[in-house]
């Protein structure tokens, strides 16, 4: 039997392929759930696949340590934050799970996530005609690259999971869920955040139009600020290409009164506003979403400027929960670095697919699509303590249920919210 995952990734944020069965590639992955990623370790967004690539690593390595039934074998692949080679990587990693099921974790951002998806949908609409080998999919990293994967999972009916792919239409198929929240949920969340608690009275928006992932979060966010009454008084664009001057976009900011700029953009771009900001004089509040998670991180960038942005988050290092600083301990120790919310997100994918084959009952010896028919349903009916969240939970739509969390920088650090 063959396993198939192919994923692709687009803007903000790593992914993990796991499979179920005997007798694949590698006699080390005999009897294993095989857990395959992709996203970009190498490139301008290698932060957000290298950082999927260990949180999963870490909870395999930590399930496999309890020495139960469910066993997971693990091997990640580069897609450079290409589509193309995002696929380039499923076909990899397809190769390397031979004949055993397995499972498909990524791409870590969206653009790979879609494209992958269309891929894989195509890919698995001629394995399920041709019978082929059972499968799960955990991923991708971004969004698009997940979308593009979904499309061959369904068609293989493989199960798939991505941590960070945030676009509506990665769990557009009844086989895939998410870990993370979706761009609209982030947009309507953070306006009724905002809202609730007083943080503006005028509010201005930066946004990556030519970005689905920023484009997306600013509908939804438009669109409950009008529901609720919150008061936008200007919204300005930038694309990929004219991401190093925003002094336009804030002086119109500035002069329409706005004192809360939200900024649905990733942190990279959101350090170069926050400079261009204070040369201008201009000091609102600013606001951001789950892609600002880093910007104190970025090179040369004066973290000062930061102080007192408030942003969307599913995970903050300095929680003093006792599973998130013994993964923070463990991922310092193992890298040297300090993991970010991808990471997380990945980590909390992988203990979601062991918790599912334990619900499902799952066995080495299942075919992929025995195996993502069991998961859809056990999914609905497993609830997870994770790094991202407590008593995280499932829609039968593929979303789930968590609290949304607000960091807010103060002192060079992450705070969180009430």
């Amino acid at each position: 039997m063959k396993k198939v995952i192919s994923v692709a990734m687009a803007a903000a944020m790593a992914v993990s392929l796991a499979a179920c069965g005997q007798g694949g590639g590698s006699q080390d992955n005999a009897g294993k759930i095989l857990i395959g990623g992709i996203g970009p370790t190498t490139g301008s967004n290698a932060q957000y696949g290298t950082a999927v690539r260990n949180g999963a690593e870490i909870a395999v390595e930590e399930i496999n340590a309890l020495g139960g039934e469910i066993q997971f074998g693990y091997k990640f692949e580069d897609d450079e934050t290409d589509n193309e080679k995002a696929v380039n990587a499923y076909n990899v990693l397809k190769d390397w799970a031979g004949d055993d099921p397995f499972l498909v974790l990524g791409a870590t951002t969206s653009g790979c996530t879609i494209a992958v998806g269309a891929e894989t949908y195509a890919y698995n609409n001629l394995k399920d005609w041709a019978g082929d080998s059972p499968l799960v999919v955990v991923g991708a990293t971004t969004s698009g690259c997940t979308i593009a994967v979904g499309s061959e999972t369904y068609a293989d009916n493989v199960f798939q999971i991505t941590p960070s792919g945030t676009d509506a239409k990665c769990v557009q198929y009844d086989n895939a869920f998410r870990t993370c929240f979706s761009d609209p949920s982030q947009g309507s969340v953070s306006a009724q955040y905002i809202k609730e608690h007083g943080l503006g009275e005028k509010i201005g928006i930066i946004y990556d139009s030519s970005d689905t992932y920023s484009d997306g979060i600013t509908k939804a966010f438009t669109a409950e600020a009008e529901e609720i009454g919150l008061e936008i008084v200007a919204s300005e664009s930038f694309t990929g290409d004219s991401k190093t001057d925003m002094s336009v976009q804030l002086q119109k900011l500035q002069s329409a009164g706005a004192d809360l700029v939200f900024l649905p953009i990733y942190y990279s771009e959101a350090s170069t506003i926050l400079k261009q900001a204070s040369d201008i004089g201009y000091t609102p509040s600013f606001y951001g979403c789950d892609g600002m998670d880093g910007i104190l991180t970025v090179e040369n960038f004066d973290t000062s400027l930061a102080e007192g942005l408030m942003f969307l988050t599913p995970f903050v290092t300095t929680s003093e929960d006792e599973k998130v600083q013994n993964f923070v301990k463990t991922y310092e120790e193992k890298y040297g670095q300090t993991p970010n919310q991808f990471a997380a997100d990945a980590y909390d994918s992988v203990y979601a697919i062991y918790e599912a084959c334990k619900k499902a009952g799952a066995t080495a010896d299942m075919t992929s699509q025995e195996l993502c028919d069991a998961l859809k349903t056990a999914m609905t009916e497993i609830t997870i303590d994770g790094l991202t969240g407590k008593g995280i939970s499932w829609q039968a739509n593929g979303e789930p249920n968590k609290e949304p969390l607000v960091a807010k920088i103060e002192g060079g650090e992450y705070t969180m919210l009430q």
